[in-house]
């Protein structure tokens, strides 16, 4: 067993946890992490990278499906399911290499095993039932994620119900799929399906799919959903999901109907649950509520020493949210000067199904409740040249502002590389761009970012092109 002594410990290797290691060792701390399974957590080998990579080739199978309408002339031959899950697994490799390489290069000890709070100050690292270090740190930052919540009745067992790791590595294509849940990953799922030609059936227990997002955008993005022919049952729950010959029959009860439908395979994306068993809580005084740990703005626990961020802390529960943490937690303990806390208004969302959404800021609806006066600017893909040279005429971006003082409250988009676009409006907020310094900007062009100028323009009564 290894005695060892460090400035801080960080317990998870994810988004939030490498982030935090390496931002620390740039400042000097002499700096642990533990991980227990992969280098770069969930994120990267299990959700965001990997599930990008699986988009990006449904979305080259798309562009190639409609190469003639581009003048050029293809013979497709289909597509290799294996070969897609295959690319997908290898970027997330060579990512992991990746941090591999960076923990190294920063001088962070890595040690590989499961990490416990065994006292004041304390790390315990067991590997199997053997202990193989004790670590000494007068900060820990506890930095290990979530996992998919399970709903009684809709327990994936790997087979014909999925879980999202399930989901990305499929032996054969199912010809139909439930996806239940109709958030940002049960949408992008049940597009990849979609886009290989697999029916795909959502069902939300809400009003609405994607339902964090402004309510408008929502509903433009289901209208395209289902021009791609996927079916949704809104306000709807499963009642039982029963194996049958092979299928999964689904009852779902809608306004007090209840359908039957059946299935090849079922994906439940039913939110998190974040990863607090086991990490020696009840030794210290860290308070959770609704299974997630309480913070303050620096990220400190409510016992002294002890830190939490990413998805074991309050929504919005994203990679980028983790990492940003990350680096104002280990400021703060480094004592930075100028440190600024986490703003979650200024946190960008991003859903990268065919079409993509992306939002930052007040939906329409919660600016209203929130007392302002709004000026309201949209702008269609339709009115911009560039996405009608790449035919993606359908989308929409629409801003935000308060009448009275020109700040920029929201911006919500659907489309083509909106979730690139995105970027634009965030670097705004944090600059508290008002609609005068947007307006003013000088857009390139041809550009899809155009629509977001026409957007500010049109929310003031001067869009050119509509």
């Amino acid at each position: 067993m290894k005695q060892s002594s460090f400035d801080i410990v960080v317990i998870g290797a994810g988004p939030g946890g490498y982030v935090a290691a390496i931002r620390a060792a740039q400042l000097g701390l002499n700096v642990a992490i533990v991980e227990r399974e992969h280098l770069g957590g969930v994120c990267l080998n299990w959700g965001c990278i990997p599930t990008k990579a699986l988009l990006r080739s449904a979305e080259v199978l798309r562009v190639a499906q409609e190469a003639e309408i581009f003048g050029v002339d293809l013979s497709i031959n289909g597509f290799s399911l294996a070969k897609m899950v295959q690319r997908s697994r290898d970027v997330s490799a060579k990512l992991q290499a990746g941090v591999k390489h960076l923990l190294k290069k920063h001088k962070v000890t890595v040690f590989e095993g499961v990490g416990k709070i065994s006292g004041k100050g304390n790390v315990e690292v067991k590997r199997g039932d053997e202990i193989i270090a004790n670590i000494a740190a007068p900060h820990i930052i506890l930095a290990t994620g979530a996992r998919p919540r399970v709903v009684p009745g809709l327990e994936p067992d790997g087979e014909f119900i999925w879980n999202y790791k399930n989901a990305m590595v499929p032996k054969d294509l199912p010809k139909s799929l439930l996806v239940v849940g109709s958030g940002a990953i049960g949408i992008e799922f049940a597009s990849f399906y979609r886009s290989l030609g697999v029916k795909v059936t959502v069902v939300e227990t809400l009003d609405r799919i994607l339902p964090v997002e402004d309510k408008e955008i929502s509903s433009l993005a289901r209208v395209e959903f289902e021009k791609r022919s996927i079916e949704f049952f809104i306000s709807s729950t499963i009642k039982e999901l029963k194996k049958v010959g092979g299928q999964v029959l689904a009852s779902i009860e809608c306004n007090g109907k209840v359908n039957e439908i059946s299935v090849d395979k079922v994906i439940v994306a039913v939110g998190i649950v974040a990863n607090i068993e086991g990490l020696g809580l009840e030794v210290t005084r860290a308070r959770i509520d609704k299974g997630h740990l309480v913070v303050n703005q620096w990220l400190e626990t409510d016992e002294p020493g002890v830190y939490a961020i990413g998805d074991l802390t309050a929504p919005p529960w994203l990679a980028h949210k983790a990492s940003h943490e990350a680096v104002i937690c280990v400021e703060k303990i480094a004592g930075l000067k100028n440190v600024q806390p986490l703003d979650p208004l200024k946190i960008p969302a991003c859903t990268y199904s065919y079409p993509q959404i992306a939002s930052i800021g007040l939906s329409e609806e919660k600016a209203k409740a929130a007392g302002f006066t709004l000026k309201i600017g949209r702008f269609p893909f339709i009115g911009n040249g560039k996405a009608i040279a790449m035919h993606e005429t359908e989308g929409m971006v629409k801003t935000i502002f308060d009448a009275k003082t020109g700040e920029l409250l929201g911006a919500h988009l659907i489309g083509a590389e909106v979730t690139e676009l995105i970027q634009g409006y965030s670097i705004s907020k944090t600059l508290e761009a008002t609609e005068q310094d947007l307006m003013s900007v000088i857009f390139p062009h041809p550009t899809l970012s155009e629509a977001m100028h026409e957007s500010v323009l049109g929310a003031f009564g001067h869009a050119i092109h509509i």
